[in-house]
């Protein structure tokens, strides 16, 4: 159970880099229902945002 929980967060966290280096706003964040889920989302699109920064 663990192992299936800690894959799909980290794939919340990647989907929310990836929708934050395109430029995606984060209310586009398709997790509403899982807290866990939508904070690694938003955890991703944050550094995703930091790293364009950066780049820009």
């Amino acid at each position: 159970m663990k192992r299936q929980k800690r894959d799909r967060l980290e794939r919340a966290h990647s989907r929310g880099y990836q929708a934050g280096i395109l430029g995606r706003s984060r209310e586009h964040c398709p997790y509403q229902s899982s807290v866990d889920a939508r904070s690694q989302w938003l955890g991703g699109w944050r550094e995703a945002m930091e790293d364009r920064a950066v780049t820009a």
